[in-house]
């Protein structure tokens, strides 16, 4: 009966494309005669398969794989979610989801999952959970440890088990830092809403900032809160940090920029294929500010809605764009509901801002967006007159170069020493100062690099890893044996020297170590408010808006 069904499927789906459409071009004809042969193919394939194959085929699985593999082709963001993953797409377009309310990761020392991040006022938080704690079991049962390989799987299924029906409970089995023996954790499971504007606060007496981190359906609402509130407080000028932001929901990304334009005013041209216009999305509210001087941050992170409302804001001279240039999505999916369940996520139109720029990239190389160089890239107008350029992504008008840190700082970031460390602290240290305020002594900062190097923290700098490649070198050139000396004097000035790397990026160190204690007491909001300040992105958006004749200057034409 399944080759039966199977093998009718594929007829079904050969005559769907059969060329019989009166009235269609000889290009048309041919096209679909092609898919219809294909079709045909993979038809023949499949029942040889299921009829012949030494062993028995499970349908599901391959099919699954041969569409993911067919759509992994198309573009990076046509997908397809079976039945029992439609929930994943809800999640990202709601912002919600029923769970502990924390972030986990995978830790390759432990060979086990870690809670990474609770979220404020969220189940996992007020059960006492902190970063570092590694999960051992769940309701009595092992997680065991992954096979090799297998780890984003592994960790997968954690996050899947976390979740569950609002109302339900589960117990988990942590070890923490510090204390003798694990301990039971019993959690009541509940609908999350993670908030779209991260932070909000005064910069100074007259600057507002808000972090917004994704469009999802309540991001309108939020960052109207947000702007009302920081207004009441005497802001005159406003910071949108938009980096690190992937997106979402573009009517969200309309609604935010309705905020500071006239009502009707175009944000984004929708078309189709062939570039048959499908829609345009216009503002539908009165403003609260179509004056207030505004910066926004983008770095190579920000992409979809995100360069959408970072794009239109350029386009109409409302706002000056800082950062580096953005990732360049400019495909507008559709979901389209599939047999028995399943959804497949869709691209079906480009999105234009109101220059007429679409900000896709032009390639995607290894994953990873390719632009046009400035030199040879379209060039549009901003409605007073600026030149902007169609490069793919969003071209900041003041680019700030990111910091250049050195691979131990990445180490850092991402270690379980550096979550132990924060753990002991917090043992140690029932109360903290505020997180914007907090600072680390000379002493507790030195007993911090004894720490790392008494739990054996390691890291890998890049000239280790450029000697490691000049070794190949050498040796697929024949001069190993000549220069032996001369490499393993120079490995052994490269070898780890804590008091030297730890004394030279003491200040960067520094600061990734107090804002990640912050967020053992104050949780994601505090981390981010112990590292605004020391944000050079942030300070010099600051300053722009302090400086009024500068920031009109910048909103000019430049031809």
């Amino acid at each position: 009966m399944r080759l039966l069904f199977t093998f009718l499927s594929a007829l079904l789906l050969s005559a769907a494309f059969s060329p019989t459409a009166k009235g269609q071009t000889a290009d048309e004809d041919a096209r679909l005669t092609a898919i219809s042969q294909q079709m045909r193919v993979f038809g023949s394939i499949y029942r040889e398969l299921e009829q012949s194959y030494v062993d028995t085929l499970d349908a599901k699985k391959n099919i699954q794989k041969a569409i993911r593999s067919m759509l992994a082709d198309v573009d990076p963001y046509t997908e397809y979610f079976a039945p029992n993953e439609t929930g994943q797409l809800r999640q990202l377009t709601s912002g919600k989801y029923a769970g502990i309310g924390s972030l986990i990761s995978y830790d390759r020392k432990e060979r086990r999952c870690i809670i990474s991040q609770p979220y404020a006022g969220l189940p996992a938080a007020e059960a006492g959970l902190w970063p570092g704690d590694v999960l051992l079991a769940q309701d009595g049962i092992d997680y065991g440890h992954p096979a090799e390989g297998r780890e984003q799987a592994y960790s997968d299924s954690v996050s899947t088990t976390l979740r569950g029906e609002p109302g339900t409970q589960t117990t988990l089995t942590v070890r923490r830092y510090g204390m003798a023996e694990p301990f039971n954790v019993t959690i009541t499971r509940r609908a999350i809403t993670l908030p779209a504007v991260a932070i909000s606060k005064m910069l100074t007496d007259s600057v507002g900032y808000i972090l917004l981190t994704t469009f999802s359906e309540q991001t309108f609402s939020e960052t109207r809160a947000a702007l009302l509130a920081l207004q009441r407080q005497g802001a005159r000028g406003l910071i949108i940090d938009l980096r690190g932001n992937g997106g979402g929901l573009i009517s969200q990304a309309v609604e935010v920029a309705s905020l500071f334009l006239p009502k009707g005013s175009l944000v984004v041209k929708l078309k189709g294929r062939g570039g048959e216009e499908q829609n345009d999305y216009l503002t539908q509210r009165e403003p609260i500010d179509t004056a207030l001087p505004l910066a926004i941050l983008v770095d190579a992170a920000s992409a979809s809605a995100a360069e959408l409302l970072a794009g239109t804001l350029q386009d109409y001279d409302r706002a000056v764009v800082l950062g580096q240039r953005t990732y360049g999505k400019g495909l507008v999916q559709s979901p389209r509901v599939l047999p028995e369940g399943g959804i497949l996520k869709l691209t079906t139109a480009k999105y234009y801002i109101p220059s007429g720029r679409c900000v896709q990239a032009y390639s995607f190389k290894n994953g990873l967006p390719q632009h046009l160089p400035d030199s040879i890239a379209a060039r549009f107008k901003t409605r007073g007159g600026r030149t902007v350029l169609d490069a793919g992504g969003i071209t900041p008008d003041i680019i700030l170069q990111p910091d250049s840190l050195p691979t131990m700082i990445s180490y850092l970031d991402t270690s379980l020493e550096l979550l132990n460390y924060c753990a002991r602290y917090r043992q140690q240290h029932p109360t903290i100062a505020p997180a914007d305020t907090f600072s680390l002594s000379d002493a507790e900062y030195a007993d911090f690099v004894n720490f790392l190097r008494e739990n054996k923290f390691t890291y890998a700098g890049s000239s280790k890893a450029a000697l490691d490649l000049l070794r190949q070198a050498a040796k697929l050139e024949g001069y190993a044996d000549v220069a032996a000396k001369e490499l393993d004097a120079l490995e052994e000035k490269l070898v780890h020297n804590y008091d030297h790397d730890f004394a030279y990026w003491r200040d960067e160190v520094k600061d990734l170590v107090e804002a990640r204690i912050c967020s053992f007491y104050y949780y994601e909001r505090g981390e981010t408010e112990s590292a605004l300040r020391h944000d050079r992105e942030v300070h010099t958006a600051v300053a722009l808006l302090s400086d009024g004749p500068r920031y009109a200057t910048l909103l000019r034409p430049n031809d």
